[in-house]
């Protein structure tokens, strides 16, 4: 594992383990370096059963995140923009953060789509609400951007249960999703950032597919967990 404050070249973070803060790290990233970014922010969740866009909590996990505010900033998206060769880039989030990210991207001239992960076992929370079972992708891209992959691999939802937690991460994404996005969107020996690695499964998917990747994650603890999962054997 590396500290982001002892790192004076930004290669010293490719294909590491970096404890420190996203947009530090990604200010030392050149322009148009990156061929893929993915990254799953921390989400906007609102207090309540009755909803709306007030009483926004954060979890405990994010609360020394300093650049963030209700979610994430959109300096994260600026960043994503500047050190993509082209933009080609997957931001997961939940329903209070779709607008944001589509009013920058319409903003920017960028094409979207919107991809779903829909859980079979969510949280049974229904008190005057709908469940929590949905999760959104949204591809951001240049017109020409690369996309590869299969009629099976380009579908635009993924149902399965919630990922397994061996992480002690609230917020782990199933090791597939991320596999197929990867693999739809970039190419071996590609360079895929990861403003927001948490439990590192996309570092774990990119070393699993040959290929490189930069991810920063804040939490001491995490970067740990992301140690020893990057010490395991190849998935596949």
């Amino acid at each position: 594992m590396k500290y982001l404050k002892d790192i004076t070249d930004w290669k010293e973070c490719v294909n590491e383990i970096v404890c420190g803060d996203c947009l530090e790290g990604m200010k030392l990233i050149p322009d148009k370096s990156v061929d893929l970014v993915l990254t799953d922010p921390p989400y906007e969740i609102v207090a309540g059963g009755s909803g709306g866009c007030f009483g926004v909590e954060k979890r405990d996990y994010h609360k020394g995140v300093k650049t963030l505010s209700d979610g994430f900033s959109n300096e994260i998206l600026d960043e994503a923009k500047r050190v993509c060769k082209v933009m080609n880039c997957y931001v997961f989030c939940n329903k209070n953060q779709v607008l944001q990210i589509l009013n920058w991207s319409k903003r920017n001239n960028f094409n979207i789509d919107i991809l779903c992960y829909h859980k079979t076992n969510p949280i049974p929370t229904t008190n005057n609400k709908y469940l929590s079972d949905t999760e959104y992708i949204i591809f951001i891209r240049e017109g020409g951007t690369f996309l590869g992959g299969t009629y099976e691999t380009k579908k635009k939802y993924f149902i399965q249960e919630n990922a397994k937690n061996d992480f002690d991460h609230p917020t782990v994404k199933p090791i597939n999703i991320i596999s197929t996005l990867i693999q739809n969107s970039s190419i071996k020996d590609n360079l895929v950032l990861d403003c927001f690695m948490g439990s590192w499964t996309t570092a774990r998917a990119c070393k699993d597919l040959g290929r490189n990747f930069i991810g920063f994650e804040i939490s001491e603890k995490y970067c740990q967990i992301g140690t020893e999962r990057l010490r395991q054997e190849v998935l596949f």
